[in-house]
């Protein structure tokens, strides 16, 4: 097929608005025009190669057109695109939730179809408020969630997330709730020893911010329906790897207060920790948990918001007495969407790729350790199964950010693009989401060639 990149280009320019994108940015610069991709690799337009070092928005799982997955979608097309879910069902659903029940904990027994993250979340927050409205509890109506949290971009999803950057100039649309001390070890008062983070194995604190979630919880858990919160890594915040010791401690912390506790498992489901899901390393369960992203493989979108039988009790009732779950999409439980899902969960059970992908894993924490741990400018080095992060810093001693306006960032990102990497940063910290296909070969280019990159634009900086 022949495109022609000068139309594209111009037709984009004048027409299409990017997500999370400033665009006069690109007033004098084009974006890339990705017209294949394979494993871990985009190509563009040009047939220049770049390593997908994000997975595209954290979504991609098992490398870019996998044939199980396609053939799954190609399978599905010769017998059902599509039927209303809310009075109809198919096989297609039914087999993505019996394979998905065989990961889960026996706890997580009933499940919602959505279309994306956000959406998983509305649901959860619906489902969490309805949840104590049906059972007369009429004052649990807030909510709990932690400083550089995220959750999406729906009002409700922004209600609970966060991280200022993205939210604040909406406030005045969200509803009020309790924020807690994110438990952000690298910029804890108390983190002394001046380590870095790795994979928050060995916590060297009080848990002063479960202290302070404590706090919240003694004084308002009247008026709290529930707390929300990414396990194990705060993504958008930062890749923010925290210990599991926290999130156990704030399981404790809800039952003994009566809290609804909502696991945000969008980004860190599907193996990219280590573990099919992120909760399984503290070894707890929430009252309601969601999944995007990594559903599909990567390839389409669907979501599932999956809660307990206790929750789903408190909705069944005669239909007089107003206790309906009055929720759904479009597309909810698309058959097309379901069908690759099946094939992406048969690739976890038959491939068993988290076993398989041990050595890799290993190999790419201790190549991030080796690579950047002497740099002055890294502040921190954190890291929890494919995800990898490098917190930038002006001064290493006093953990001094560089000023917004160098937007150092945005510097690498795009001097990345030059060498072959997308190096889509948050803020100053560079990270790498990476698939499960992954080698050591591709781990060893992404990293020298990152380090590189990283050393190119903070040398320029000091020079300048």
């Amino acid at each position: 097929m022949k495109w022609d990149k000068r139309k594209i280009l111009e037709i984009d320019r004048k027409h299409i608005w990017h997500p999370f994108t400033q665009m006069k940015d690109y007033e004098d610069r084009d974006p890339p025009v990705i017209v294949e991709a394979q494993g871990v690799k985009f190509r563009t337009i040009e047939g220049r190669e770049l390593y997908d070092t994000i997975s595209s928005w954290w979504t991609n799982v098992h490398g870019h057109l996998h044939p199980l997955l396609n053939e799954a979608i190609r399978e599905q097309l010769t017998r059902l695109d599509h039927v209303n879910f809310s009075g109809f069902t198919h096989p297609y659903a039914v087999e993505v939730i019996e394979r998905l029940r065989r990961f889960l904990p026996p706890e997580l027994s009933r499940f919602f179809f959505s279309d994306n993250g956000s959406t998983a979340v509305e649901v959860a927050l619906k489902m969490a408020f309805q949840f104590w409205q049906n059972r007369g509890f009429t004052r649990r109506t807030r909510f709990v969630c932690l400083e550089n949290g995220y959750h999406g971009d729906t009002i409700g999803a922004v209600s609970v997330g966060g991280v200022d950057l993205f939210f604040k100039l909406y406030k005045p649309l969200t509803f009020k709730t309790f924020r807690a001390p994110a438990p952000y070890c690298y910029r804890c008062p108390e983190n002394l020893d001046r380590n870095f983070t790795l994979e928050a194995s060995k916590p060297s604190c009080n848990f002063r911010c479960l202290e302070e979630l404590e706090k919240i919880f003694k004084e308002y858990h009247e008026e709290i329906c529930a707390v929300i919160v990414e396990p194990r890594l705060l993504a958008a915040g930062g890749m923010i790897v925290y210990p599991a010791e926290y999130l156990r401690g704030l399981i404790e912390l809800a039952r003994r207060y009566e809290v609804l506790t909502i696991f945000d498992e969008v980004a860190t489901g599907f193996g990219r920790t280590g573990t099919m899901f992120a909760m399984e390393q503290a070894g707890v369960v929430p009252d309601i948990l969601c999944l995007a992203k990594g559903l599909t493989g990567g390839v389409l979108p669907m979501a599932l918001t999956v809660t307990t039988e206790r929750i789903f009790q408190a909705f069944y009732a005669d239909y007089l007495e107003g206790k309906t779950f009055y929720h759904g999409h479009s597309f909810t439980a698309n058959p097309i969407c379901c069908s690759v899902a099946i094939a992406n969960l048969k690739l976890f059970e038959d491939e068993k790729p988290l076993e398989k992908g041990r050595e890799v894993r290993n190999y790419f924490h201790r190549r991030l350790v080796e690579l950047f741990s002497d740099r002055p400018y890294v502040g921190d080095i954190r890291y929890l199964g494919y995800v990898g992060a490098v917190e930038l810093v002006a001064d290493r001693k006093t953990k001094k950010p560089f000023p917004p306006e160098k937007r150092v960032g945005f510097r690498i990102y795009m001097t990345s693009l030059e060498r072959g990497l997308v190096l889509r940063p948050l803020g100053d910290v560079i990270y790498w989401f990476l698939p499960l296909c992954v080698t050591k070969e591709e781990v060893e280019e992404i990293l020298t060639q990152s380090l590189a990159v990283i050393e190119e634009v903070v040398t320029d900086l000091s020079a300048g």
